[in-house]
């Protein structure tokens, strides 16, 4: 039995060992601080970005075409979600490097912290968008063209928060491009709903993003970042609402023309409800709810794509 004939001293570290081992993220046992850094520069460990990149996508995928979905281009997207946001996870890093070390939540990141090297940052980089060439590799001529576009979009959102007060929408656009990219996988065009479910998703986007953007405002007003959030000042909840209806509204619309059916509507309640709430728990401005709320958007994606893919069948 464990600990048997060993000292006290002896047993408290093994239960030490184990509690680090079960309770720890999986990434802080790696042994090698390279690749454990280089995990965490990808936030690997923190994989909300790839939910909200993905589902947008996945939601082109199933509305682009009745019936059941192609299931090889639906895990090319998936995977595709989760290099790309690594990739600008990367990026901002980069990017920011200089400025998270003056932010309380992103002081300890790699870069910020020097627990590696910006040369190390600048290869793994270079290998993400070698993969996510390969994967671009799969689909359609039109919709490889596309992905250079979205290529762009990802890899220059970073600095928009330098220059302009909305860097917020043009993430949602670098998100929203994926459902372009997707219509295109599926049907070599893109028709008009694919472009009314591309500003679904910039609006989604916008809004909790302006809830993410929130738990920095201090920090960002201080070292010169810009945000919705502190464009829209004492009227930020209210805009975060209007951007949730407008949301909801374009998928409806897009839903109307594809002649879905309940199921898509219900989805659609579903997610009014979800949005509803956040808007309530954070009306008082709890700091310490901002986070939650913001990684709830994850089941609104789940919740819409499920409406798409049992009112398109």
């Amino acid at each position: 039995m464990l600990g048997l004939g060993q000292s006290p001293r002896i047993q408290y570290n093994h239960f030490l060992y184990f509690k680090n081992l079960f309770m720890n993220h999986w990434i802080d046992n790696l042994p090698s601080p390279l690749f454990r850094e280089s995990l965490r520069l990808m936030r690997v460990d923190k994989p909300i970005g790839t939910w909200l990149l993905m589902w947008p996508s996945l939601w082109a995928l199933v509305a682009a075409k009745p019936g059941a979905p192609d299931w090889y281009l639906l895990g090319v997207f998936a995977i595709g979600a989760f290099v790309m946001r690594s990739a600008g996870c990367v990026v901002n890093d980069i990017a920011d490097r200089k400025f998270d070390s003056h932010v309380t939540r992103t002081k300890d990141r790699p870069l910020a912290a020097k627990r590696i090297s910006l040369s190390s940052a600048l290869w793994l980089l270079l290998l993400l968008l070698v993969i996510a060439l390969i994967l671009a590799l799969q689909l359609n001529f039109f919709a490889l063209k596309l992905c250079f576009a979205g290529a762009f979009l990802a890899v220059t959102y970073p600095f928009t928060k330098r220059f302009i007060h909305l860097p917020q929408f043009y993430m949602g656009t670098a998100f929203g491009w994926g459902v372009i990219i997707a219509w295109a996988a599926v049907t070599e065009t893109i028709s008009p709903e694919a472009w009314i479910i591309f500003a679904a998703t910039l609006t989604w986007a916008a809004a909790y993003d302006t809830i993410y953007a929130m738990m920095d405002r201090k920090d960002d007003l201080q070292i010169g970042i810009k945000s919705t959030a502190i464009l829209f000042g004492r009227f930020d909840l209210l805009a975060v609402g209007i951007l949730y209806l407008f949301t909801l509204a374009l998928l409806a619309w897009a839903g109307y023309r594809l002649e879905l059916l309940i199921f898509f509507y219900l989805a659609l309640g579903a997610a009014f409800v979800q949005m509803s709430w956040q808007i309530g728990v954070i009306r008082d401005y709890p700091e310490e709810k901002f986070l939650a709320t913001f990684l709830s958007n994850k089941w609104v994606g789940i919740i819409i794509f499920c409406g798409f893919l049992l009112g398109r069948t």
